[in-house]
């Protein structure tokens, strides 16, 4: 079912510093800021030559990454996304294995312009899981 990684997902504090550390100290190709109010995040992607590292932002006071900033005020390490070749077919497997999906399954679009997942991170030794079909 899972494909390659397609990033790992940072939650940052100041998208500008996050920007700043990997494309000025380490040299990093960094894209330009997306905005995603449906997801209430700012994103940039860091390129690299075998997947990216996505810098998300809280955009709006009810961002669930601004609640995970809280907990955590210097950032972190928010998810990571896996690539499926269907979205659909992985969410019915996940699911009758017991598996949570959040929301209601129903995919949203996420920044590459895919559909895309989230699965409970309680079910996936605390780490949140996002699913991006390719």
């Amino acid at each position: 079912m899972l494909g390659r990684v397609n990033h790992v997902a940072l939650a940052v504090p100041d998208m500008e510093k996050g920007i700043a550390a990997y494309r000025d100290t380490l040299g990093a190709k960094v894209s330009d800021i997306q905005r995603l109010p449906e997801h209430g995040v700012s994103v940039v992607f860091v390129e690299l030559p075998n997947t990216k590292v996505e810098l998300l932002e809280p955009l709006g006071e009810n961002s669930t990454i601004a609640a995970f900033l809280e907990k955590n005020p210097s950032g972190g390490m928010h998810h990571i996304c896996y690539e499926v070749e269907d979205i659909i077919a992985a969410r019915d497997q996940l699911k009758a294995g017991g598996a949570r999906v959040l929301g209601d399954g129903t995919p949203k679009i996420g920044a590459h312009g895919k559909p895309v997942l989230f699965l409970h991170p309680k079910d996936f030794f605390g780490t949140l899981i996002e699913l991006e079909q390719v």
